[in-house]
C-alpha cells in the first residue's frame, strides 16, 4: 500500500518514502514529511553541491555541511546554490 505524506518541499500530498533514507531525528522528519519526488530533487541538488564544492561525503566536515543543507532544503528557506553556479541547462 502506498504511503501518502503532506510533502513540505512540494506543498502537496504525494507518495511518501518507503523507508527512512537518513538516520536520526532528521531522517525521521524526512520520512514523515518528504515525498519520493522531493527526495529525488534533493539527491540531484546534493550531487551538485558535492561536485561544485569538490567535497567527499566521507569527510565528517562535508557530511555536516550536507546535513545542514538538507535541513535547509526541506525545512528551511532552501539550500543556496554555490557562488558562480550556472545550471548546465543555461549553458548553450
Amino acid at each position: 500500500m502506498t504511503r501518502i505524506v503532506q510533502c513540505v518541499k512540494l506543498g502537496k500530498e504525494a507518495e511518501g518514502l518507503d523507508a527512512a533514507t537518513y538516520p536520526g531525528e532528521l531522517g525521521q522528519r524526512i520520512f514523515e514529511n518528504v515525498s519520493k519526488e522531493a527526495w529525488q530533487l534533493w539527491l540531484r541538488h546534493q550531487t551538485m553541491l558535492i561536485n561544485e564544492h569538490r567535497i567527499t561525503p566521507l569527510d565528517p566536515k562535508a557530511r555536516k555541511f550536507l546535513e545542514g543543507e538538507m535541513e535547509k532544503f526541506f525545512f528551511g528557506g532552501g539550500s543556496d546554490l554555490p557562488d558562480g553556479f550556472v545550471s548546465p541547462d543555461k549553458i548553450r
